[in-house]
């Protein structure tokens, strides 16, 4: 069975129609986890229990700082251990920015406390073990949080967002981006 060149011609312009007029009518920012929040838009608040010692830290609690929040699946993974890592030892370069990083997963408060402890983790960990904030954030996937971050400015603006990131050169690349969104706002005050 063959199919003529105009049939096969008018099958393409279908698909294409069908495809256009898709990403005209589809939400502006899915993700694997779900919709994600809108950049230029005020973050999802959350509050969550940590092993820093603060008891919950909530995103209000940072206002005048930017925060690198970043999701991950699971303490104690290689690929978890090594975007922690990362961020730990890039710390100082973001404090440098005023920028604090505090990380989010599935994992109860123990989890995280001996995660840190194993890894020389310095920086909050929150627990989501109901996956709430998470699914907040798009970042939600049968029961585990998805390896998402999030660039959140002084004023609790969501401003960049990093989907599917690769631990090892991840910390590296918030940085620059960080560097990057502050860049205009360096160069107006010298």
């Amino acid at each position: 069975m063959f199919i003529s060149r105009r049939r096969w011609l008018a099958g393409v312009i279908i698909l294409v129609a069908m495809a256009m007029s898709w990403s005209v009518t589809a939400p502006p920012a899915w993700a694997l986890g779900g919709p994600q929040p809108i950049i230029g838009e005020p973050a999802p608040a959350f509050t969550l229990p940590t092993n820093s010692g603060q008891g919950e830290i909530a995103l209000e609690d940072y206002r005048g700082r930017w925060v690198v929040l970043y999701f991950y699946p699971q303490d104690g993974t290689s690929g978890c251990t090594l975007e922690a890592r990362r961020f730990q030892e890039s710390r100082a370069d973001f404090r440098a920015l005023n920028a604090e990083i505090v990380g989010v997963s599935g994992d109860d408060v123990s989890s995280h406390e001996s995660f840190c402890a194993a890894e020389g983790i310095e920086f909050p960990l929150l627990s989501d073990v109901r996956g709430e904030v998470s699914q907040a954030y798009g970042s939600w996937l049968t029961g585990r949080s998805l390896r998402h971050t999030y660039l959140i400015d002084p004023d609790g603006i969501l401003r960049e967002r990093f989907l599917g990131v690769r631990p090892a050169i991840h910390s590296q690349e918030v940085l620059l981006t960080l560097e990057s969104l502050l860049m205009p706002a360096r160069g107006v005050a010298s």
